[in-house]
């Protein structure tokens, strides 16, 4: 054997990279992808975290204020009294008390948002899944009725049914809310149904013969839960700011308290140019933060419908610590 045939091997062994299997630490520590359920759900994050508080606590407070609070009709205290021990928001021109005022119309702003929201929700899935999944002048037809309430103004239109009405329930207002704001989000509902219909497993389904409502509630609509949480979250948004501004108009509820209607009873007050600002800031800031905690969560699920915003905080993690060691070596 030559010197050559007797090197090659020991040159071969030599030149090869050598590969270190990962180590312990690597392998307990790396963070498993979520699978099933987990995945659907948002991460938990700051802006998450924060939504939640904010609408836990005003649902709370809703919930146990009107429990400990007087009357929110009763005239029996003094007008326009600054916030004191006794009345913790003041009162008003007429002598309600601001804090029970307000906790009652907590219950109220809640109770819009969630059916108005409900109703845009059901008829989005209505009007976006159907037309989305099915094909031919079905689709058509469906896809015409959302695009033709796609474009007429909400607002006036919101108006012209709110006034037509001499008296004006929460449920009323509920409901012409909600068959006002869904053409929105059954036309996206209608582009991802439209997407999801022509995957493997959907194709499967139809050819093993199940039926099209069991193919949608069972393989379409779960693909579809976080979108259509984000879709409800907004409805939900749009109806209790909707209720506010009627209520402020005067074509909110006539039966009812809540926060638009104190603004609106604050307005024909003139509690601004008293200066009875508790009279107005309260409910204000109840509807801002509401609105901001529900952004929040909103936000915090966008991150699982779209993945450039789900792996950004990955991504941007990843520059900060490749800067900083980059630094370090230097």
């Amino acid at each position: 054997m030559s010197n050559a045939e007797k090197t090659a091997p020991d040159l071969i062994v030599k030149d090869a990279p050598s590969v270190e299997p990962p180590s312990t630490v690597a392998l307990v520590t790396a963070r498993r992808p979520r699978s099933g359920l987990r995945a659907m759900l948002p991460r938990r994050s700051p802006k998450l975290v924060t939504g939640l508080v904010l609408v836990a606590g005003i649902v709370l407070f809703a919930v146990l204020a009107p429990f400990l609070t007087q009357n929110p009709r009763a005239t029996g205290n003094a007008a326009l009294q600054p916030p004191s021990g006794e009345h913790w928001l003041g009162t008003t021109k007429l002598g309600n008390d601001v804090l029970a005022q307000l906790a009652h119309g907590a219950q109220g702003s809640l109770l819009v948002g969630l059916v108005a929201g409900g109703i845009a929700i059901v008829l989005s899935l209505l009007f976006g899944v159907l037309a989305g999944y099915l094909a031919g002048w079905r689709e058509d037809v469906l896809a015409l009725i959302t695009n033709v309430a796609l474009v007429i103004p909400g607002l006036p239109l919101v108006m012209v049914i709110a006034a037509s009405f001499n008296s004006r329930s929460w449920q009323l207002v509920a409901f012409v809310l909600g068959i006002t704001s869904w053409a929105g989000a059954a036309y996206v509902l209608r582009l991802q149904a439209r997407s999801l219909r022509s995957r493997d497993y959907v194709s499967a389904a139809k050819v093993a013969g199940e039926r099209s409502a069991r193919v949608i509630l069972v393989e379409i609509l779960p693909n579809l839960l976080p979108l259509l949480t984000a879709q409800f979250l907004f409805a939900i948004i749009f109806a209790i700011l909707g209720e506010a501004g009627l209520s402020y108009l005067g074509l909110g509820p006539t039966d009812s308290i809540t926060w638009g209607t104190i603004l609106n009873d604050a307005q024909s007050g003139q509690a601004l140019g008293r200066g009875a600002w508790w009279w107005f800031v309260p409910p204000g800031v109840m509807i801002a933060l509401l609105g901001c905690g529900l952004a929040l969560i909103n936000f915090a699920i966008d991150e699982i419908i779209n993945p450039k915003l789900r792996n950004a905080p990955q991504a941007a993690r990843s520059a900060r610590k490749a800067t900083k060691t980059k630094g370090v070596t230097a």
